[in-house]
C-alpha cells in the first residue's frame, strides 16, 4: 500500500514535468525565450542535472546575449557530459562573446579557457568546423606577444580544407583579407564560391569587391550572376 501511494505521488509530478518541458520547447521554437526560460528554470529546480533543460537555458542565455549566464550553463553541461563536443564549443563561444564586451586585460585573461574549450571540441569531434573557425579568429586577432599567430591560423585552415573544401578556401580568404592581401583573398573567395555558390560564399566575395578592393563593377557583376 505504501509503495502504491508513492507511485501515485510520483506519476503526477513526472507528467507535470513532461508537460511543462513540452510547453517550454514549443515556446523556445516560437522564439518566446522569456516565457520558455521561466518554465525551464522551474524544471531545473526539480532536476538540476537535466542535460536538455540546461542546454535550452544556455541557448536562451545566448539569444539574450547573457554570455556569462550562458557560459555557466555550458560549463555545467561539459562537466556532466564531458564527451559532447558542442558543449565545449558553446562554452568557449560564450566566453569569446563576453570577451568582446569587457576591457582588453580581462579579455586576454579569458583566452586560455577559450582555446582549451575549442581544442577539446576538436579532440572530441575531429570534423568540428565551427571550433576551428573560432581558433582561426583567436590566432588572427591576438597580438603576437599574447599568442597570436598567422601560422597557427593557417594550420587550422589547412585542417578545414581536408574535410570541407569550401571552409578551407573561405578561411584562407579570411586570413588573407585580415592581413590586407586582398588579391589573394579574392582568389580564395572565388574558389569557395565556385564550389558552394551559396549566400555565404557570395557575400564574402561581394563584400571584398565592394569594401576592400573598391570595385563596384565587379561587385555588381557578381550579384547579377548570383541572382540570375
Amino acid at each position: 500500500m505504501k509503495k502504491l501511494l508513492i507511485l501515485f505521488l510520483i506519476v503526477p509530478m513526472y507528467c507535470w514535468s513532461q508537460s511543462n518541458f513540452e510547453k517550454a520547447e514549443k515556446l523556445f521554437q516560437s522564439k518566446k525565450y522569456n516565457e520558455a526560460q521561466l518554465l525551464f528554470e522551474g524544471i531545473l529546480k526539480n532536476n538540476p542535472s537535466d542535460l536538455r533543460t540546461l542546454e535550452y537555458l544556455g541557448e536562451i542565455a545566448a539569444h539574450q546575449k547573457s554570455w556569462v549566464k550562458g557560459a555557466e550553463y555550458f560549463k555545467k553541461l561539459k562537466e556532466l557530459k564531458p564527451t559532447v563536443a558542442d558543449y565545449f564549443f558553446k562554452y568557449g563561444g560564450c566566453l569569446a562573446m563576453h570577451a568582446v564586451e569587457v576591457n582588453k586585460i580581462k579579455a586576454f585573461s579569458m583566452v586560455g579557457d577559450m582555446k582549451e574549450a575549442f581544442e577539446k571540441a576538436i579532440e572530441l569531434n575531429p570534423k568540428h568546423v565551427q571550433a576551428r573557425w573560432a581558433l582561426i579568429e583567436i590566432y588572427l586577432q591576438l597580438p603576437g606577444i599574447l599568442g597570436g599567430s598567422e601560422s597557427k591560423a593557417i594550420s587550422y585552415s589547412n585542417e578545414l580544407a581536408q574535410f570541407s573544401p569550401i571552409d578551407g578556401y573561405l578561411s584562407k580568404g579570411r586570413i588573407d583579407e585580415y592581413f590586407k592581401r586582398y588579391d589573394a583573398a579574392e582568389k580564395n573567395y572565388k574558389k569557395a564560391h565556385e564550389i558552394g555558390n551559396s549566400k555565404v560564399t557570395f557575400q564574402k566575395l561581394y563584400n571584398l569587391y565592394l569594401n576592400k578592393l573598391k570595385d563596384p563593377k565587379k561587385a555588381q557583376e557578381l550579384k547579377r550572376k548570383f541572382d540570375a
